[in-house]
């Protein structure tokens, strides 16, 4: 597995990321069929199939239902193989999405994930934004609200991840460490901002790199070629397709 320099963090990713909301959700999601949240037994064996690939980085959220309390159970003894990135913003509760920017609630949250995730630290927070990219960063003040927590040492990286290239433009400009942005071989007009923050030492996490399962799996080999692309954020359940994305992304060296 290839790694890349999380920017300027000092971490460094594995080109292909494993997202968790399958490991928590199953309402309200955007995926082509329905699936079962898998037992801890099909867990714990997709994160070892994952380690073996070489992949280090996992994503989770809030939002995600369960994810992050039942990461922090698999992942009790094995918390140093692995960089955890999770998000503040967005709950998912009883079925039903919540949105809250406020600092003080961003605060309860992060410390809420520290707790989950069985850690005392983060390696990357992200605004889960709810589109309003530009209303959160400029009026609310929560990328203020998790610099602070980063220079209390909860954190090691923050940023947004996005809904619009203003909101990655301003993000990058108050100082975010790290952006999650959308890429793949429909969805292009975020490939400047990708290029401009990873020339500035902005690590860059790809999500929807297949388009909800509507672009082929090559297009996972088109987003890792973009420059400023750090790692692809790829959400499966499934070991075999875990080791295909992988095989495909190994094919690039």
């Amino acid at each position: 597995m290839e790694y890349r320099p999380l920017g300027d963090t000092g971490m460094e990713v594995s080109l292909l990321g494993l997202g968790t909301v399958k490991f928590g959700r199953n309402q309200g999601v955007n995926y082509g069929s329905a699936f079962t949240i898998p037992d801890a037994a099909s867990a714990r064996g997709l994160l070892d199939v994952a380690r073996d690939l070489g992949i280090n980085l996992l994503d989770t959220a809030p939002a995600y239902g369960k994810s992050e309390e039942r990461l922090g159970i698999l992942l009790k003894n094995s918390r140093a193989d692995w960089l955890l990135s999770t998000k503040i913003g967005e709950e998912f509760q009883d079925g039903i999405s919540t949105h809250d920017f406020t600092p003080e609630q961003t605060e309860i949250s992060v410390r809420r994930s520290l707790t989950r995730l069985q850690t005392d630290y983060l390696d990357i927070v992200l605004i889960h934004s709810d589109g309003n990219d530009l209303e959160i960063l400029d009026r609310l003040g929560t990328l203020q609200a998790l610099q602070a927590l980063k220079r209390a040492g909860l954190i090691r990286a923050v940023g947004i991840s996005h809904k619009t290239v203003p909101g990655a433009e301003r993000a990058l400009a108050m100082g975010a460490d790290v952006l999650m942005a959308t890429l793949n071989v429909e969805t292009t007009s975020e490939a400047q901002i990708i290029e401009t923050a990873g020339a500035a030492g902005c690590g860059v996490l790809v999500k929807k790199a297949l388009a909800g399962g509507r672009a082929p799996l090559d297009g996972l080999r088109y987003a890792a070629r973009q420059p400023g692309v750090s790692s692809l954020v790829v959400g499966t359940i499934n070991p075999i397709h875990l080791r295909e994305n992988a095989r495909i992304l190994d094919s690039l060296s």
